[in-house]
């Protein structure tokens, strides 16, 4: 296993997965999410520090850590996206890769949903796919900070 972790930066909101609308976010629960993100890194050599927060300043505190501590990030900074350049300024400031992950397509969704300031500061961005989007980000984490080459930062 690699030295650092991949942190895995969950926003506000999201630790109601499962019953907050299912029918937009499915019933996969964050401890779902958590376990399969796990599983997947291993797959590739990596852990996950997996955290949730319902605070913008708790998520900025963390990506900066990230900075130091993390091989990468995924983040789902929630309805924060739409609102935060302090995740944005965050995120610009650490120079890890960074993937931004949606369950639902903000874009099919209300208007005020399709701007993300994340995606300007983000190496890449996964939306719509529900839980498996995080899976989807992990490799992606992994063919960035590993470059082709399993159990290696």
């Amino acid at each position: 296993m690699t030295a650092k972790p991949v942190f895995v930066l969950n926003g506000p909101t999201l630790n109601l997965l499962g019953t907050r609308e299912p029918e937009i976010y499915g019933t996969t629960t964050l401890d779902d999410i958590n376990a399969m993100t796990a599983a997947r890194a291993k797959t590739h050599g990596l852990s996950v520090d997996f955290r949730q927060t319902n605070r913008e300043g708790e998520l900025v505190d963390w990506l900066i850590e990230a900075r130091e501590r993390a091989c990468g990030v995924i983040l789902n900074g929630g309805a924060y996206t739409h609102t935060s350049i302090a995740l944005y300024d965050a995120i610009k400031a650490i120079k890890v890769p960074v993937i931004e992950v949606h369950l639902s397509n903000p874009y099919a969704r209300e208007p005020f949903r399709h701007h993300s300031y994340v995606s300007h500061a983000a190496t890449g961005v996964i939306c719509g796919l529900r839980a498996q989007g995080y899976e989807f980000a992990v490799d992606g984490i992994a063919a960035l900070v590993l470059g082709g080459k399993k159990g290696k930062t």
